[in-house]
């Protein structure tokens, strides 16, 4: 019986972030160590974050990767296990999405991967190649640096195999990037038993988690050993001892399994003169079975969003959030989302983690050794909920926010805002000489929009107002993030007024169907103890910007011409199964046959493919949205970067606070003539010459915004 001990890393990186991924990688490396494991695997380009983007394009980020992984073989961290780290290497001016293989401070092998992932979110043709030769491992040469420590000039690099004196074949090991989508982890458990099923093996699958600057949130899971899919956790390691001898056996009795490997062509290998495995002891057990923890959607929106906001919250040094409560399903989701967030960092800190106290503590702006103990005094701390009312707005609405704010702890503002509405009219009719009228009062379609607009837009400017006022009015430090709360149904529609409460810093729900977020109101009002939100489920939605009158009421399924149901079957037609209108409406004739004439049909889909081309442009200025649901609309193509930084940039300033001083010292920034003549004058280098024509607003760090 060959025994291995593998450990598998999920750790919550952030992209540019070199500092924090590398206390990452080195703390999950110790923790696999301590465990006694001989192999570990991290997620896929840990070093820079998986979501770095076009900063893949630029020099400096592979550059960083080489100087982090010199940090760690250096430091005599892999003396003794075998570690995959994952990061981008570049060869022969190609750039390639690697695992590098290293073992007692020397690199074994660079594994560039062979198969890009480059739909829906995933874009890495845009900054890597795949490796497309199979049939040999190529040399390649070592950076300077690297060579020093690891005394190596070359190392294998391509496609091949590692052949220990124990394991001849250690090749399934799987470092990934693979971001959360509702009801999306039952996919990933498949595949990985699949793979396994089909030709034996161990399957070590680690993952990126948590947000690290994006839309995107990473979620892991595994079969032998599976980890938490949410967590606020920086480092999770997950052990596991397997029977090598067990894997052999289930090949060989294979007979197809036999005929085909006696067929195979070889595969390159890399001989290393080490053993992993450990002998038969008494007391060792390898690890059995586990039966797999699926979350349902329900719990999926609530523990999704809330990790990546208290991601979003701490690393953006934010001291809290505001949101715009109206009392309806969309924001009170929202708000029970945030709800949910607070409960689970209370209970991590009650679980001991000291991480995620020491930012609560810090967000909170805890004092004399004070930390959080209860979700509702905690939201108290970080969370404004406001609602803006007006004449149109009614009391069921007002009440059921009050309700929901005092069940989560949030700090409630009632702030009627129709002194403002009114004022904004009353200059619009001296300009114009015209006072503009509501539907029901016999107003045009044009008056009648203006008026909802107004109001839909005052609410946005006060939220930013209160959001980088309110910690100053309670003597606070700080800003708070403002949230929004459309869902993907509306973006889709486009049936949102461009720059009202949708546009705010982040959206938890952008990327949620109306559908899902009644079935999580249902379910957060009893497992969350909201119970508020069964009363918002049940309420008809309406935006209540028009004044409501005894025969009539304003409801959102009767102004858009559709329901929700019917946007998400048009959302996923259009979307995943690229339906454009006239394959949608032939897809949609079968389905609602019997139900709907043709004409009918035709009638729904034209609407839909009318109004979704009208308010297109609306999609280009979505508030980033966390990423749940495969047919999300939201328009971000062109310069692909992560929209959240560490602002201080502490890794890549110091190195430039470095190159400076070595250059004062050595006086290079004067070696030329026009650098010489500018020194000899009193002239700094910045004051003109050189470039030309200075970019509009470089002097000014607000300029613009």
């Amino acid at each position: 019986m060959r025994l291995l001990r593998l450990a598998t890393c999920n750790l919550n990186q952030w992209a540019m972030d070199f500092d924090t991924n590398l206390r990452n990688v080195k703390e999950s490396i110790a923790r696999a160590k301590a465990a006694g494991a001989a192999v570990r695997v991290g997620p896929e380009l840990e070093l820079t974050g998986y979501g770095c983007e076009d900063h893949f394009l630029e020099q400096d980020t592979a550059a960083h990767a080489w100087e982090c992984l010199k940090d760690i073989l250096s430091g005599g961290y892999t003396d003794g296990i075998l570690c995959s780290i994952g990061m981008p290497v570049i060869f022969k001016s190609v750039r390639y999405n690697c695992q590098v293989f290293c073992l007692n401070s020397k690199i074994v092998m660079i594994r560039p991967k062979i198969s890009l992932a480059n739909d829906g979110n995933y874009r890495e043709f845009r900054w890597f190649s795949a490796w497309t030769f199979k049939d040999a491992l190529v040399d390649f040469q070592l950076p300077y640096d690297i060579s020093e420590v690891t005394s190596q000039d070359t190392v294998p690099f391509g496609y091949g195999y590692i052949q220990f004196l124990d394991v001849c074949d250690f090749s399934l090991t799987v470092a990934c990037g693979s971001h959360h989508q509702l009801r999306k982890l039952s996919l990933r458990i498949d595949s990985m038993r699949n793979a396994t099923l089909a030709c034996g093996g161990v399957y070590m699958y680690a993952n990126q988690q948590g947000c690290d600057g994006g839309r995107l949130y990473y979620v892991n899971g595994d079969v032998v050993a599976q980890g938490s899919q949410f967590s606020l956790k920086d480092v999770e390691v997950l052990d596991a001892l397997v029977d090598l001898d067990a894997v052999s056996s289930y090949r060989a009795s294979v007979s197809s399994f036999r005929e085909q490997a006696s067929h195979r062509t070889n595969v390159p290998f890399v001989k290393v003169p080490y053993k992993l495995c450990k002998p038969f002891q008494s007391g060792m057990v390898p690890t059995g079975p586990v039966e797999v923890m699926y979350h349902c959607p329900e719990e999926e929106i609530a523990f999704g969003p809330s990790c990546w906001l208290w991601d979003y919250l701490r690393r953006s040094r934010a001291s809290g959030f505001l949101l715009p409560l109206s009392g309806g399903a969309d924001s009170s989701s929202v708000a029970a989302i945030v709800g949910c967030m607070c409960q689970l960092v209370v209970k991590d800190i009650e679980n001991g983690d000291e991480q995620v106290k020491a930012d609560a503590m810090r967000i909170g702006q805890y004092k004399d050794g004070e930390f959080p103990k209860d979700s509702r005094e905690l939201a108290k701390r970080l969370f404004y909920t406001v609602y803006m009312g007006t004449e149109n707005s009614s009391e069921g609405t007002r009440s059921r926010a009050k309700r929901l704010a005092e069940e989560i702890g949030s700090f409630h503002l009632d702030v009627p805002i129709d002194s403002i509405v009114s004022a904004l009219l009353s200059l619009f009719e001296r300009l114009t000489g015209k006072r503009p009228r509501y539907k029901v009062d016999g107003g045009s379609a044009t008056e009648n929009l203006g008026l909802q607009n107004i109001q839909a837009r005052i609410r946005m400017v006060l939220a930013f107002m209160m959001a980088s006022l309110m910690p100053w009015v309670h003597n606070k430090s700080g800003f708070y993030l403002v949230l929004g709360s459309s869902n993907v149904d509306e973006g889709l529609r486009g049936y949102l007024t461009k720059y009202d409460c949708s546009s705010a810093d982040i959206n938890p729900i952008g990327s949620v169907s109306k559908q899902d977020l009644r079935a999580f109101l249902r379910w957060a009002a009893v497992h969350l103890h909201y119970s508020s939100l069964a009363e918002v489920e049940a309420a008809p939605p309406t935006a209540e910007l028009e004044p409501i009158r005894a025969d009539y009421n304003q409801l959102d399924e009767v102004d858009m011409g559709m329901t929700y149901e019917e946007l998400s079957i048009y959302g996923r037609l259009r979307k995943i199964f690229r339906c454009g209108p006239v394959s949608m409406f032939q897809n949609l004739c079968h389905r609602w046959c019997g139900t709907l004439s043709p004409s009918e049909v035709a009638d729904k889909v034209k609407h839909f493919f009318k109004y979704y081309a009208i308010n297109r442009h609306k999609m280009t200025v979505l508030t980033p949205s966390y990423h749940a649901e495969s047919y999300s609309p939201e328009d971000n193509r062109f310069d692909l970067r992560q929209f959240l930084y560490n602002a201080r940039w502490p890794y890549q300033f110091r190195k430039i606070d470095q190159l400076v001083q070595d250059m004062d010292k050595d006086g290079k920034w004067v070696n030329s003539a026009e650098g010489e003549l500018r020194k000899r004058k009193g002239v700094r280098p910045a004051e003109g010459g050189g470039m030309g024509v200075v970019a509009a607003g470089s002097a000014n760090p607000s300029a613009g915004s």
